[in-house]
């Protein structure tokens, strides 16, 4: 895990609604890749200044690093959030974040407003990576990936990382057509978008009721399940339920929540689900 202060280095729109920052440091040299989907907290000056970083424990340990950024006072406190990396390019000591713009001016959270005005030169802080799940694939037939926007970099890097004998099913909610994006694999992929129209993220069904309706290649299938957490319960709800998956072949990460900021406590569903996890992954290491 690094602790690094980058920089900007170029800005580029995907789509309208999801911009590409690249960002290099010294600090990358130090970067190793967990896997395709990994993330990092990414930290924001308060009022366009540089982040205070919290200092690195000698022992790395991440309760005690957490400890330090939380006793930066308030006021000078940097906003943290966690995001996925889209691309590491080591030999160039640069990675590629993806942001959500969410509405003009990026919207009301700090780091969409961030990337909606960051250029060339502006300072943000990195600490990481760190895995997104705690499951990975074995060697099931085919793998399932399912996602709104914000699970998009995370799908576009596992995708990329498959081998070419391997078959994918993308099941991916946009707001339209203008936002999607074409995938690039070695692998058979078959993409399935839904749009959401003029529905607010998080507010819609189509996304679940496109998991529901899809027809499921033949043999045991892998699946990875991110994006807003009502909804992410309702996917894997309906795979285990409905479909008979094994929770054991399902990773699945609830990447923000409707009306909750990451700095907001947990609720008792988030509590519940993460007990639930944990008590799988012990029987898991038991078995």
């Amino acid at each position: 895990m690094i602790h690094a202060e980058l920089r900007v280095t170029a800005v580029t729109d995907v789509t309208p609604g999801m911009r590409r920052i690249t960002l290099t440091g010294e600090g990358l040299a130090d970067f190793v890749p967990l896997a395709p989907d990994q993330q990092v907290k990414l930290f924001f000056g308060r009022d366009g200044r540089a982040p205070r970083m919290p200092e690195p424990p000698a022992d790395r340990d991440p309760v005690t690093w957490y400890q330090r950024y939380l006793a930066i006072p308030a006021p000078e406190r940097p906003w943290m959030r966690t995001y996925s990396v889209r691309h590491h390019r080591p030999d160039r000591r640069e990675i590629d974040v993806d942001f959500v713009l969410h509405g003009p001016q990026g919207g009301e959270g700090p780091a969409a407003r961030w990337a909606y005005a960051a250029g060339p030169g502006d300072v943000i802080g990195l600490v990481g990576p760190a895995l997104s799940n705690l499951r990975t694939a074995g060697a099931p037939d085919w793998k399932l990936f399912v996602g709104d926007e914000t699970a998009l970099p995370a799908i576009g890097a596992l995708l990329e990382d498959l081998g070419p004998d391997e078959h994918a099913l993308v099941i991916a909610e946009v707001a339209d057509g203008d936002e999607e994006q074409p995938w690039s694999s070695p692998a058979r992929v078959d993409a399935h978008w839904v749009h959401r129209g003029n529905v607010s993220p998080g507010r819609s069904t189509v996304l679940v009721d496109a998991v529901r309706r899809a027809v499921f290649p033949p043999g045991e299938v892998f699946a990875w399940v991110s994006g807003e957490a009502a909804a992410v319960r309702a996917v894997r709800r309906h795979l285990v339920a409905d479909r008979g998956v094994d929770k054991r072949h399902i990773a699945f990460t609830g990447y923000w929540r409707l009306a909750l900021a990451q700095d907001d406590g947990l609720t008792t569903e988030d509590t519940a689900e993460r007990e639930e996890l944990q008590r799988e992954l012990a029987e898991e290491r038991g078995a």
